[in-house]
């Protein structure tokens, strides 16, 4: 059973920057189209970005140009940098598989952006 552990959410103010980390226990990225999520309260859960196997990205408009994912995998970890971030991008962030079958998800990592 693969497991997905996200990191380096927190508190910070609009127009800041943070960079989250996904670290999965087996080599998935490579192989997979692999994507990160947000669900902010009473939200359902929806796709921000996304990286294919060849390293195509893809990003909805709302974050398009702020946000970047990139991948290491032979550190098995894929990571998104967020700038310029706004206070609608509070959320709980995922990382996991872009389409089903979904790995199990983890618990994600609280994004707050507030003055």
């Amino acid at each position: 059973q693969v497991q997905l552990v996200e990191s380096g959410g927190g508190l910070v103010q609009p127009g800041g920057s943070l960079r989250l980390s996904c670290v999965a226990s087996e080599s998935i990225f490579p192989s997979n189209d692999m994507g990160w999520y947000r669900q902010a309260p009473g939200k359902q859960r929806d796709l921000v970005a996304r990286i294919t196997p060849t390293g195509i990205t893809v990003y909805d408009d709302s974050v398009k140009g702020r946000f970047t994912i990139s991948r290491d995998s032979a550190k098995n970890t894929m990571y998104l940098q967020m700038n310029s971030l706004k206070p609608e991008d509070t959320a709980v962030y995922y990382c996991n598989r872009r389409w089903s079958p979904y790995y199990l998800w983890g618990q994600g990592t609280q994004v707050t952006v507030s003055s």
